[in-house]
């Protein structure tokens, strides 16, 4: 089973890197996925610029081709999300919208972080737009309040707790993921 670690955070000097760097090698470390890094940045997914509806998947921008690439490819997905005045990164939802089917029938847990909230209310605003995509949110979450005193010399640094709540939500998603692919075989 693939899982996609996507990194939602574009802006520069974002925290959002090293803590999908850890939670990417964490899953590695899982070995109940062949685990990989998608950052956001790096797929430079302007703000939707299709012609079409992604349910016809008549992509015309490469950006979007390598978009639905990856997404297809994935069978799980853990979202490492900050939190933006009480909701997601723009640049998550931008990429939930530029593709429709890829999404179906797949699990997501999310690593989220930011001041006090440790991103708790982004994570509530994303789920709805998840499950609109036919995507299964998992209780099972990492949860990072106060994250710049986790980030030492550009590396995250996690916690016990951390660490423990990662393994539950791989095992959680693996499950997930088990038992929806043959969800995923009819589309």
């Amino acid at each position: 089973m693939r899982l996609n670690i996507i990194v939602t955070s574009t802006r520069p000097g974002r925290i959002g890197l090293p803590v999908g760097r850890w939670i990417h090698e964490a899953a590695k470390a899982h070995g109940g996925f062949d685990a990989h890094l998608a950052d956001l940045a790096a797929f430079a997914l302007p703000l939707y610029d299709e012609p079409h509806h992604p349910r016809l998947r008549r992509y015309e921008h490469e950006h979007t081709k390598r978009w639905s690439e990856s997404v297809e490819a994935a069978d799980a997905f853990v979202l490492v999300t900050p939190e933006y005045n009480h909701a997601p990164a723009p640049s998550l939802l931008n990429a939930l919208d530029y593709v429709f089917h890829e999404w179906a029938y797949k699990p997501a847990a999310f690593v989220s972080y930011g001041g006090v909230s440790g991103g708790l209310r982004a994570v509530q605003a994303a789920k709805p737009a998840l499950t609109a995509l036919k995507v299964m949110p998992v209780p099972e979450a990492v949860v990072i309040p106060m994250v710049s005193e986790q980030v030492q010399d550009g590396s995250f640094r996690p916690k016990d707790l951390q660490v423990a709540a990662a393994n539950s939500m791989f095992d959680e998603l693996k499950r997930w993921a088990e038992a929806l692919a043959p969800l995923r075989q009819k589309t």
